[in-house]
């Protein structure tokens, strides 16, 4: 691999990869070929015959029809010379095999939108900062993994075919499922809580989910990856919160040991690890803040806004200095009938959102465990206790004191690394227009 020459002596190597760019001057030719790990410059000196005529022959030939994009794996002498501005390093060519050829003209180039770079994606992705995307999401899976395994927490792989909505009827997938329906599930909510009342104790997941949802905004896919975790024996949503921020500091402290000269020199954006505790706003409050600087939320529900949500991340940054916010205590009206409601105050609930960098990455809760409290605010909330069925036999054995949250992965991506659309982080991408590549 191209990264690996840095650390070999002068000599003898053997490297393949995409062709970047060709000089192909007079007496000499430039390649700067390109692996997954790095790029390296290939030298061939022209050879002239004995009146300083150059002559045609191999491997010049085949690199003056080189294009950009072909495959080729290329032999010769490895030279570490410090005035080469790319590693320091260089190749004297000896032999080129062309292996595959790319056609010359390609669809997209650097200024091309991102719809037309989505529907060449496989090209898209061959830029080097492209690439560092999923190397970081890579690592940041694996930190969150790492911190789960580590605390005993127990892996889920649950079902994403449903006999019953997993959230709501709204913004649900239905498919033909043999004589019957089924649907795409929007969430591993109730089987997360399932698995409390098996008696699991602490789970996690990282899986896909499905919302049809018809928005086209830069923050919201029909299919995403979600990272969900449920915990037992907790005293309120305080400690979902906690549990919340150990791991994205886990996560952001790997990203940028491993990652941040990069994210810096491609991205031009420092990776901060937040520093524990989150602020913590109580969303009444929150609104209270957002109107004195000068917005009110204008809607009908008891709900925040996206720009709700980006006046109250300004107004931390510059109270705090951090780029995350708890916005907590959710009106009953717009949250789930499974959210739990503090004594003494039906009106609220014990949840939370949590705002990165102005734009709402996850939802938390603690849940209601008592089946009585259960049946009455489904019903409060519309909902048939008989379609339930399944759902609260969970709580008809004993089942402990829970809560967890759900968190998009690309938000998060798309917000550490300051991007417009989670479009950009997302392998393939897809929303109400899109079902390809």
């Amino acid at each position: 691999m191209i990264k690996n020459l840095a650390a070999l002596e002068n000599g003898t190597v053997t490297v393949s990869g995409w062709v970047d760019t060709v000089r192909d001057q007079k007496k000499v030719q430039f390649v700067v070929l390109r692996d997954e790990t790095g790029a390296v410059q290939l030298v061939n000196p022209r050879s002239t015959d004995a009146e300083g005529v150059v002559v045609t022959d191999e491997p010049a030939s085949t690199i003056s029809a080189l294009s950009q994009g072909s495959f080729v794996t290329v032999t010769g002498e490895l030279k570490h010379d410090e005035r080469v501005k790319l590693g320091g390093i260089e190749i004297k060519l000896a032999t080129m095999e062309l292996v595959t050829v790319a056609i010359p003209e390609t669809p997209i180039a650097a200024d091309s939108s991102l719809d037309k770079r989505l529907d060449w994606r496989f090209l898209d992705l061959r830029q080097p900062k492209q690439n560092l995307i999923f190397r970081i999401q890579t690592t940041f899976e694996h930190a969150l993994r790492t911190y789960w395994v580590e605390h005993d927490f127990i892996e889920l792989h649950t079902p994403k075919l449903m006999a019953s909505a997993s959230e709501s009827r709204a913004e649900l997938f239905e498919v033909e499922y043999f004589e019957t329906k089924a649907y795409l599930a929007q969430s591993p909510q109730f089987f997360k809580q399932m698995a409390q009342s098996a008696g699991f104790g602490k789970v996690f997941e990282v899986g896909p989910a499905f919302r049809a949802d018809p928005s086209f905004t830069s923050r919201h896919a029909t299919e995403f990856t979600s990272v969900d975790a449920e915990i037992s024996w907790i005293d309120s949503h305080e400690d979902v919160m906690q549990l919340h921020e150990e791991l994205l500091v886990a996560g952001f402290a790997a990203v940028k040991a491993k990652h941040g000269e990069e994210v810096l020199a491609l991205f031009g954006v420092e990776v901060t690890v937040p520093s524990q505790p989150f602020p913590r706003i109580p969303l009444a409050e929150a609104k209270e803040i957002v109107k004195s600087r000068g917005y009110e939320v204008p809607r009908d529900d008891d709900d925040m806004d996206p720009e709700g949500e980006r006046q109250i991340a300004a107004y931390v940054a510059e109270a705090y200095g951090h780029e995350f916010v708890f916005l907590t205590d959710y009106a009953a009206s717009i949250r789930p009938f499974y959210h739990m409601r503090p004594e003494g105050d039906a009106s609220v609930t014990n949840s939370y959102d949590l705002i990165f960098n102005g734009t709402e990455i996850s939802t938390g809760a603690q849940r209601e465990h008592r089946i009585d409290v259960l049946v009455e605010q489904a019903k409060e909330k519309g909902l048939d206790p008989e379609e339930l069925g399944g759902y609260l036999d969970f709580f008809r054995y004993g089942v402990p004191t829970h809560g967890g949250f759900g968190m998009g992965l690309a938000r998060v991506l798309m917000l550490m690394l300051h991007q417009t659309s989670i479009r950009e982080v997302t392998f393939l991408f897809r929303g109400p227009s899109r079902l390809e590549p």
